[in-house]
């Protein structure tokens, strides 16, 4: 059998920047469930699709 492939820095780094997004995603249905809101966290939304760039183009040069 072969040796399983090591995972780069950027693909590490892409997939903790789309996991912190999900969850600021979760937290902003959390919050407007509960009937409060935090605008700062829209703004850390937005590392969930940065995390799927960074990820599937570290992927692909890779390939």
């Amino acid at each position: 059998m072969t040796a399983p492939a090591r995972r780069s820095r950027a693909f590490t780094a892409g997939l903790v920047l789309f996991a912190v997004g999900l969850l600021a995603v979760v937290a902003i249905f959390v919050l407007a469930a509960l009937g409060g809101q935090a605008p700062w966290l829209w703004a850390v939304s937005m590392l969930l699709p940065l995390g799927l760039v960074v990820a599937v183009v570290d992927t692909v040069r890779r390939r």
